[in-house]
């Protein structure tokens, strides 16, 4: 417990350099920018990691990129202490350790979903505390069912599902595990899992009923992302390959060996065919829909189906050769603190010399990762509101300009949530800067003049990085906006 609780506490002091020493990345700025307020859903996801990053702010009066991402990095210590005590009661003390150290070393859990403002922070913690109550209600591995844990099985589910809706294929995974172990089945005689089913839904009806009085955008986007055609034999195997690099090659091949065994010992083995159940649908249904979705299958997607290997990960583990084992993990976890210092520290003082210029304008990976607040004093007076026309471009925009009074919007087919926090239609009669990005000038003056009494160039807005320019921005500015653009 002691040598966990260590790995634990060194993995969040790193978490917090990231935390405190990068900016906040392209998701990340569109959320602090696009929350205005407390809603019952939102357009991308549901609630959870909107409402942290907005009581962050509310409790604090700041929006600096340690405070929004501080409920993260503490969501990811509840996280180690889930696995911790999933691996502890399943396969012993000494493969808990080692989960913890896989949790604490996989980029995609420890720093990604434990540190950055996304909803995969808060979904991990409350799916690790689904499945915990889900072996204690069943009575995993050796004991007697726990008729009251499926009050924490409802629970824990909902607040998965106020998280992200991809925790629905893992719960989809877990029943049909339980189903077809015929000891598990004989819980379903009982009122508990229907009750936990009941339960979970209930927790979820704020997210029913955003969608519903929004003509149920958030289904529609999370939805098309499956739809299209577009034959891409090999990208199965693309996918994968990306979550191996997500999860880390020597993690993910054991991964899937687990997984296999998993299936191929049966219900037999409870514990592995449960957990095999849980992992499997995420994992293997994204790497389906790249066969034929003509969307871009994101890699950190199937993460969750991973994350209910580690404690069986961390039984193989526990159980491999102590030199070459622990190798590895030395190895591992000195690769992963190197390039968390490396990056906070040319991020945060650019020490690289020349490295910008070594990318084309506009091209520099740190225009993710740098916040833009050098184009705050750049704005023109008299302005109302600026219009991006990408999402992303006006979060980023939106973040900068999170300590004034001027609004952000997105003119653009993909408005997201600023089509619900600021719609283009609450902007008539206002002064507006329009982002002319991406196209060229021309475009954008065609696009836009006739929505306004007068549009004129505004001035070019600069992203520096110290000294150093990222990105030139150039603008107009719209006088009186007569209709919403199109």
């Amino acid at each position: 417990m002691k040598a966990a609780f260590a790995v634990v506490v060194a993995a969040l002091v790193f978490r917090l350099i990231l935390a405190g020493g990068t900016g906040l990345g392209i998701d990340e700025s569109y959320m602090v920018a696009a929350s205005h307020v407390f809603a019952p859903s939102y357009f991308d996801h549901p609630l959870a990691s909107w409402w942290l990053e907005l009581a962050a702010r509310g409790l604090t009066g700041s929006a600096d990129p340690v405070v929004v991402r501080l409920p993260f990095v503490l969501l990811s210590a509840v996280s180690s202490w889930a696995i911790w005590a999933i691996t502890a009661r399943l396969y012993g003390v000494r493969a808990a350790f080692w989960a913890v150290v896989a949790y604490s070393l996989s980029p995609v859990f420890s720093l990604a979903a434990g540190c950055w403002v996304l909803p995969d922070g808060p979904l991990d913690a409350a799916l690790l505390a689904f499945l915990y109550a889900l072996i204690r209600a069943l009575g995993l591995p050796d004991a007697a069912p726990a008729p009251r844990w499926w009050l924490g099985v409802g629970v824990f589910a909902g607040l998965a599902l106020l998280s992200k809706y991809n925790a629905a294929l893992v719960f989809a995974g877990a029943a049909a595990g339980v189903l077809l172990d015929p000891a598990s089945r004989r819980e379903l005689r009982r009122f508990g899992p229907w009750g936990a089913v009941l339960l979970a839904a209930v927790l979820f009806t704020p997210v029913l009923w955003w969608n519903a009085r929004h003509g149920w955008a958030s289904f529609h986007y999370q939805g098309g992302r499956a739809t299209g055609l577009r034959l891409r034999p090999t990208m199965p195997l693309t996918i994968l390959g990306g979550e191996a690099l997500f999860l880390l090659p020597w993690l993910w091949l054991p991964c899937m060996y687990l997984l296999c065994r998993g299936f191929w010992r049966g219900p037999a083995e409870r514990r592995g065919w449960l957990l095999a159940w849980a992992a499997a649908v995420p994992v293997v249904l994204f790497a389906l829909v790249g066969l034929w979705s003509s969307t871009r299958i994101l890699y950190h997607w199937a993460a969750p189906g991973y994350l209910m290997l580690f404690p069986v990960l961390g039984d193989w583990a526990a159980r491999r050769r102590a030199g070459l084992r622990d190798a590895v993990a030395w190895f591992t976890a000195a690769l992963l603190g190197i390039a968390v210092l490396f990056i906070t520290a040319e991020i945060r003082y650019g020490f690289i010399p020349g490295f910008n210029h070594a990318f084309s304008p506009g091209q520099s990976p740190l225009l993710q990762a740098v916040d833009w607040d050098s184009v705050a004093p750049q704005l023109p007076p008299d302005v109302d509101a600026v219009a991006g026309q990408r999402w992303f471009d006006a979060g980023k925009i939106g973040y900068a300009l999170r300590d004034t009074a001027v609004a952000v919007t997105v003119f653009g087919p993909e408005p997201h949530q600023f089509g619900f926090s600021t719609p283009p239609s609450s902007l008539l009669g206002k002064n507006v800067l329009i982002l002319a990005m991406p196209g060229n000038v021309t475009d954008t003056y065609t696009k836009f003049a006739p929505d306004f009494r007068a549009l004129k160039p505004g001035p070019a807005l600069t992203v520096m990085h110290g000294d150093n320019v990222l990105l030139v921005i150039p603008t107009f500015v719209g006088t009186d906006m007569l209709r919403v653009p199109q």
